[in-house]
């Protein structure tokens, strides 16, 4: 190790990721950065053998270091994790991606330049299977997923939010980590607070992360329902925070909704709006060329189920009571 670098942890929420977990610490491990002082996983009750896997990849390297996360909650086990972690800066990392070789070097450089409380770059959607290439290509379009940078690249600078995120350790603490009531967007909701604190959350494109999307049509739907519902509540935590394109989906399932009543008491005229936002997907996901002909038509339905599913979420999602099927 080069001691002359700022100590850096890694802090990662692990849970249903027996299928995952190697590879996404080979890309750990292969950093550039040599001043890595601990790996830090916070195992949550998993179907698989997730645990058994971390305890064998602990012998291979003294720094995985395993914590148990009994709620199996992303925010709880990320502030288990950082709770332990010694670095002066805390690396967030996800189980089910992989990055890039010079990611902390990158990380460690734009925070020391910048100042920032958090830096994070490019949530690079990645497909292994024809379904999972027709959802990276919906979550990379703005039409699927709206204009945050972290979805598809961008100029570098200040943003509201980033993927995964480096974070200050000193600023993560005194801020009380991640809000541990928020089972989704408690990543956005903290880079609220860091930005209320006067710190900057700094996007780089230069840090691409590989990401691997949902591989049916059901885990995507209840993955953006989720995102919606907790979107909801955290514009009621900060109301401040409410950004116009955020209240795109829900506007289209009421007008969805009213659509298909007025046709039912009146007359099909009002069927045109409905009508219109379908062809609109269609046309949208027939005009993306890179993929065949039959995942083109697929990713129209893969639209449709975002748009919906998130807006169905933020109109009536209790998210108080969701709970996330990782399997």
């Amino acid at each position: 190790m080069d001691h002359s670098l700022p100590p850096v942890s890694v802090i990662m929420p692990v849970r249903n990721a027996e299928k995952t977990l190697d590879r996404t610490l080979e890309t750990v491990l292969n950093q550039s950065y040599t001043n890595i002082v601990e790996i830090i996983l916070a195992i949550g009750p998993s179907d698989d053998e997730t645990s058994v896997l971390a305890k064998e990849l602990n012998k291979i390297d003294p720094r995985i270091e395993i914590v148990e996360n009994k709620t199996g909650g992303t925010a709880r086990g990320l502030n288990l994790a950082s709770e332990l972690a010694t670095g002066e800066y805390l690396v967030r990392v996800d189980s089910h991606c992989l990055l890039p070789n010079n990611y902390v070097d990158i990380a460690v450089k734009k925070i020391k330049e910048t100042g920032a409380g958090n830096v994070g770059g490019v949530q690079m959607a990645t497909g292994e299977s024809g379904f999972q290439s027709a959802v990276a290509t919906a979550m990379t379009s703005k039409f699927g997923v709206g204009n945050s940078k972290f979805h598809y690249g961008g100029s570098e600078g200040p943003a509201d939010t980033v993927y995964l995120g480096v974070f200050d350790a000193a600023l993560f603490k005194e801020l009380g980590g991640f809000d541990e009531q928020l089972v989704r967007n408690q990543d956005y909701e903290l880079n609220i607070r860091i930005r209320e604190a006067g710190r900057l959350v700094w996007f780089t494109p230069e840090m691409v992360v590989k990401y691997f999307p949902r591989s049916n049509i059901s885990q995507l739907f209840w993955q953006f329902f989720q995102y919606g519902s907790w979107k909801r509540k955290v514009i009621f935590k900060h109301p401040k925070s409410m950004k116009i394109r955020q209240l795109a989906p829900p506007s289209l399932v009421a007008l969805i909704v009213a659509s298909v009543i007025l046709f039912v008491m009146f007359s099909a005229w009002y069927l045109i709006p409905l009508t219109t936002y379908l062809l609109v997907s269609i046309a949208v996901a027939i005009l993306q060329r890179k993929l065949p002909l039959q995942l083109r038509v697929t990713l129209s339905l893969i639209f449709i189920t975002m748009h919906v599913a998130w807006g169905l979420g933020f109109l009536v999602g209790r998210a108080t009571t969701l709970r996330i099927p990782d399997k």
